[in-house]
Order: structure tokens, then sequence, then C-alpha cells
């Protein structure tokens, strides 16, 4: 029943234009979550990779908004292993680490079944090679300070990962505290 409930926030979240939230919720951006201040069981992640943005949704109450970028300005799906581009669909968190290179790190759990059915039907349809690698180590983590990338590569948009979302690191490890392994995270374009 959970995981039913689940699924329709997502589809849910797919059909709602988000215009409407973001011109009026300028403070969602500063908001302070702290465990203390937000069910960990009713969060789940949006990531607009068109507007370059993570909703984070609180049951169905939009509590904050947090800027990211990825790893190549081709906002198109995920197709192989090494092409930089960030898969959308349904995952989940299947780990939470703290990480010398990102600060914090919150791999995915790509690639799931769905991102497996995509990948084996752009194989059969020839737009892929049968000797193609789907990849994996996909999540969301902080900037690497240690290779010069700050957080200003977040503020102007520029994309640098090999196919996560990387987000300011003083917001990633906001987030590392509230999330939990299991949380929804629904990438789109």
């Amino acid at each position: 029943m959970k995981m039913y409930r689940i699924y329709g926030y997502a589809v849910l979240l797919l059909l709602m234009p988000l215009s409407g939230f973001v011109g009026s919720s300028a403070d969602l951006y500063s908001v302070r979550l702290t465990p203390g201040n937000i069910n960990p069981d009713k969060i789940f992640l949006l990531v607009d990779k068109s507007d370059y943005r993570m909703y984070l949704y609180e049951d169905v109450t939009l509590r904050k908004i947090y800027k990211v970028v990825f790893g190549n300005k081709d906002q198109s799906d995920k197709l192989v292993e090494g092409d930089r581009k960030t898969p959308e669909g349904t995952f989940r968190i299947q780990t939470k680490r703290m990480d010398n290179r990102w600060s914090r790190f919150m791999l995915l759990d790509y690639p799931n079944e769905d991102s497996k059915q995509k990948f084996l039907q752009r194989q059969s349809e020839g737009s892929l090679s049968q000797g193609a690698s789907m990849g994996g180590g996909i999540g969301i983590h902080g900037v690497e300070y240690g290779a010069g990338i700050r957080d200003n590569y977040v503020d102007s948009r520029i994309n640098w990962t090999l196919g996560c979302v990387s987000m300011k690191n003083g917001d990633v490890n906001e987030l590392y505290e509230i999330v939990k392994v299991g949380t929804p995270v629904v990438i789109r374009r």
C-alpha cells in the first residue's frame, strides 16, 4: 500500500506544473530543514533536469528547493555507461555515506528494473549495440573541492559530474541528515 502511495505522488508530480510553486516560493531556497522539523517517512525528491532544481516534498507539501547540476548539457535520458547523462525515472536512495571527495554521497538504485527494461528495449530496437553497458554508481552528492569544483558551479549551472546529481556541499549535508535509505527520487526532464 505504501509503495502505491509513493508512486501515486510521483505520477501526480509528473503531471503537476511547478511554475506556480517556484515563482511564489523564493523562501523555499533558504528554509533550513532538520530531522526535528520534517518526517523522513514522508519525504520524496523530484529532480527536474530542465530547470536544474531538486524539489523536496513532505507528503504533498513542497518544503524546499535546491539548485543542482548534472553531468552533461544534454538533458536526455542516460543511454550507456560513459555518456555523462543523468538517468530518468523513479529511483530510491540505496545507501548513504560520508565522502572525502563530495562531502556526502547518496547512492541511487540505478540501474533498477525500469532502467534495465528501457536499456534492453533500446538494444532490441538497434539504437544501442549489444555490447553496450548501462553503467551504475549514480547518486546525489556535493561538489568536489579537491578538484577545484566549488558551489559556484551549481549556481552557474556548470555540469561536471559523470551522470550524478550534484548539489552545494551545505545543501547535500542538510539533505543527508533528513532523508533515509529508501527515500523515493523521481528524475525527469
